[in-house]
């Protein structure tokens, strides 16, 4: 790492995290002619949103995906193999493929009859690839050099995790049932000191931007957060965090909470954001009066400045990856957010 990079490329000043149109020319980030460096984190449908959007202005992209779910040909495969559940990297290295080549849109054809049925293509290749070279990684890499991907995908850890969770009825483990649970709180995952790969924690540490979100609260976008190596590189780096609301009501864990109660949750997770990108679509409540819909200082949902962008798909439920894109890299070469102090100095990579 340079000595530039490793100093960072904020122009920081001393305060609180603020978001200000009127200092943006002299806060202005300076980026290597190659453009900057983004993480996307969380698992599902969200996290494959966020790196569809991110690899329009990105240059180096990684994603790190949860590898806690337990349902679906994932979870058959996980019990019958014991290999680590595919599916959220399959759906990250789809987003990133390159469509033009037959392997790349192929990664979800999923198999309709037979002992296969209900498999996706993706699945079985990753399974089959890491159960010959007993590495995960490897396996990830190799199908991500096949399809062509434009960024590389990491599991959160480097064995699979079963997700754990308190609840109004008690105690609940596993993503499906958190799925079908309410009132969750406390996300943890089992075994507690799974490790995180090195590289998914440089990343993190050497990023000009993590994505956080968009997803389902609890079994997507904590699942993976809350990881003890990822969620103490998301304390130390200096990158801009961004958490992307989701643009619905969530259909599992989180149903009915609103923005404020979502922030509450990553908060009470110790997860650390800067910025959110909502979109001004009624699905997810603000539960605050809505900010403006760029910014102003003022604009804040439990604390956290809140940036306004028309980025719902228009299917009213997901998110439009080319809107997303303008308003990623909007809040991070116009937004001026500074960070205060020498905790939010450029760490350096283990």
């Amino acid at each position: 790492m340079t000595a530039e990079r490793s100093q960072g490329r904020y122009e920081q000043s001393a305060g609180s995290t603020v978001l200000d149109n009127r200092t943006t020319e002299n806060r202005r980030i300076e980026y290597h002619r190659t453009g900057p460096s983004v993480v996307a984190l969380g698992g599902g449908h969200g996290l494959a949103a966020s790196l569809k959007a991110a690899r329009h202005y990105a240059a180096q992209l990684t994603a790190i995906v949860s590898v806690g779910d337990d349902g679906g040909s994932s979870g058959r495969l996980r019990a019958e193999f014991g290999v680590s559940p595919p599916g959220d990297i399959r759906r990250c290295l789809s987003a990133l493929a390159d469509d033009r080549l037959l392997l790349g849109r192929s990664l979800e054809y999923r198999f309709e009859h037979g002992e296969l049925s209900g498999h996706p293509i993706g699945n079985l290749l990753l399974s089959g690839l890491s159960l010959a070279d007993g590495n995960l990684q490897q396996a990830i890499d190799e199908v991500g050099r096949a399809v062509g991907a434009v960024g590389r995908v990491i599991p959160a850890t480097t064995v699979p995790v079963t997700l754990v969770a308190d609840s109004d009825a008690g105690l609940v483990t596993g993503q499906v049932a958190i799925e079908r649970a309410a009132d969750i709180g406390n996300l943890r995952i089992d075994p507690v000191d799974a490790a995180t790969p090195g590289d998914a924690v440089r990343a993190i540490l050497e990023a000009d931007q993590v994505v956080v979100g968009p997803g389902s609260l609890f079994t997507s976008v904590l699942a993976a957060a809350v990881v003890e190596d990822v969620r103490e590189a998301l304390e130390r780096t200096s990158a801009q965090r961004v958490f992307v609301a989701n643009v619905a009501d969530d259909r599992a864990e989180a149903r009915g909470l609103g923005l404020s109660e979502h922030l509450e949750a990553l908060a009470e997770h110790r997860i650390p954001v800067d910025l959110v990108i909502a979109d001004d679509h009624p699905g997810l409540p603000l539960t605050s009066p809505p900010p403006s819909p760029r910014t102003s200082p003022g604009s804040r949902v439990a604390g956290v400045p809140v940036v306004v962008r028309p980025v719902a798909a228009d299917d009213g439920w997901s998110h439009d990856p080319g809107r997303l894109a303008e308003a990623l890299s909007w809040v991070l070469t116009e937004a001026a957010v500074s960070t205060p102090g020498p905790d939010r100095q450029r760490a350096q990579a283990p």
